[in-house]
């Protein structure tokens, strides 16, 4: 069952981390998003301060009729693209989160976003709810 966090919402999975990354993956292509980036935390930690970290991805979502969309509504957007959602390890269990997309564009002040916001959120949180299935 999923959670909502305060910018966010998140689900425990019974998975390993490599096959959450997976199936993660292809449920946000089968939403129509695509990855724009992969940022492998604990890689990175490791390498620019050598401190270890257990496994955490963010991986950038994008869609790009509704990145279209947004950026036509409003020019700066791309300050809060895309939508992020995070595959992690955490006391030995994989957890999913993906980010809220309206709480995000809210700060905007752009009513416009609504609608793009709404529809990214709906997405996203059939993502998180299949994520498991």
């Amino acid at each position: 069952m999923s959670e909502q966090i305060a910018y966010g919402r998140t689900v425990t999975v019974d998975m390993e981390f490599g096959e959450a990354v997976e199936r993660v993956k292809s449920l946000l292509q089968e939403q129509g998003f695509g990855i724009l980036s992969e940022i492998d935390v604990g890689k990175t930690m490791k390498a620019k301060i050598g401190e270890d970290f257990p496994p955490y991805l963010i991986l950038g979502a994008c869609t790009p009729q509704l990145a279209h969309r947004a950026l036509l509504a409003e020019n700066q957007l791309g300050l809060l693209l895309p939508c992020n959602v995070v595959v992690q390890s955490k006391d030995g269990k994989t957890v999913v989160s993906a980010v809220d997309a309206q709480k995000m564009l809210d700060i905007v002040g752009n009513p416009e976003l609504r609608d793009i916001a709404r529809d990214a959120n709906e997405r996203l949180q059939v993502v998180i709810g299949q994520v498991s299935a």
